[in-house]
């Protein structure tokens, strides 16, 4: 498991930004990156927060929560250091992390309750990338 997480959300995600943020700060070190309000903000911007921070600290992973998850993730693909994931379920969170050694979750606060995104933050931080043939698909990313 890794020991540190950058999280971002915009207004539409910020509730389940804090819900997660508890539960995941009790076994990790936890870097919230805003926001801290239901103010309309502008997701890119948070989304380059976390892109940014796991730039300089590669061995951390992310998450990012705005409505539905498609804009963070949009956002965070655009950098080829980031290979962030819109998962809805555990079993999608624990693939990304096996083939595709995703370093972002994204989640969609608007189609997720919070016992759900629980369970899918649980599984992206439990499982490492299984590398082997994998690894060869996932360098040609970057």
């Amino acid at each position: 498991m890794i020991d540190t997480l950058y999280i971002a959300a915009d207004h539409a995600g910020v509730d389940l930004k804090n819900a997660l943020k508890a539960h995941i700060e009790k076994k990790i070190i936890v870097y919230d990156l805003g926001t801290d309000s239901s103010n309309s903000v502008d997701y890119p911007d948070y989304a380059e927060k976390v892109c940014q921070a796991l730039k300089q600290n590669n061995s951390a992973r992310g998450v990012l929560i705005c409505g539905t998850g498609i804009g963070m993730s949009i956002a965070a693909n655009r950098h080829r250091h980031i290979r962030a994931a819109l998962c809805a379920t555990p079993e999608a969170a624990k693939m990304a992390r096996l083939h595709n050694d995703a370093n972002v979750l994204v989640l969609g606060a608007r189609v997720l309750d919070t016992a759900q995104a629980l369970a899918i933050v649980d599984a992206f931080l439990a499982t490492d990338f299984e590398g082997g043939r994998h690894a060869q698909r996932v360098a040609k990313f970057s």
